[in-house]
């Protein structure tokens, strides 16, 4: 249901590992990883091992220089993959760390936390349904964060901060 191949080099070319589920760290069958083919699925890539580091969302495609695309050095170390989920989204979302202070519930996407809430900072969140993309920046942009249902108490302590939210749907796959 889920295959990534990476390659060590653009347009496809060098050695080539091959994934079907979620990887802590393949930097033992790459020394690189310049390109990819997502034949199913979606996964998150990530550039430190332990699914740590900057995220980058990969759909199914061709990217064959997609470090260069999103700016990315050649340092891929694990992924995770996303399931499909076709249910409802759910998730709420607190001002500050460990679900304190104002707090609003989201259940679609949203372009900017402060603008459409007022609030002052997004600091943890409860993601009861649904996947996640949440980004540092308004209007979806910036470095992004995937988040499964689960509490998150703290996005500084994991080098982060909110400021726009995206659900990951079935028709983006």
């Amino acid at each position: 249901m889920f295959q990534v191949v990476f390659f060590e080099d653009r347009n496809f070319q060098g050695r080539s590992y091959e994934c079907m589920s979620d990887c802590s760290d393949f930097s033992s069958h790459l020394n690189r990883c310049q390109s990819c083919r997502v034949e199913r699925g979606c996964f998150m890539v990530y550039d430190r091992p332990n699914y740590m580091g900057n995220q980058y969302l990969m759909r199914r495609g061709e990217y064959s220089d997609y470090m260069s695309m999103m700016g990315m050095s050649d340092c891929i170390r694990s992924c995770r993959m996303i399931p499909m989920h076709r249910g409802s989204y759910k998730m709420k979302f607190y001002e500050r760390e460990n679900f304190g202070g104002m707090n609003h519930e989201l259940m679609e996407d949203c372009e900017s936390i402060q603008e459409r809430f007022r609030m002052s900072d997004c600091q943890s969140c409860n993601v009861m349904e649904g996947h996640w993309l949440m980004y540092d920046q308004a209007h979806f942009r910036g470095r992004m964060m995937y988040m499964s249902p689960g509490e998150y108490k703290s996005f500084r302590n994991m080098g982060f901060r909110c400021m726009s939210m995206r659900r990951i749907m079935h028709s983006w796959f």
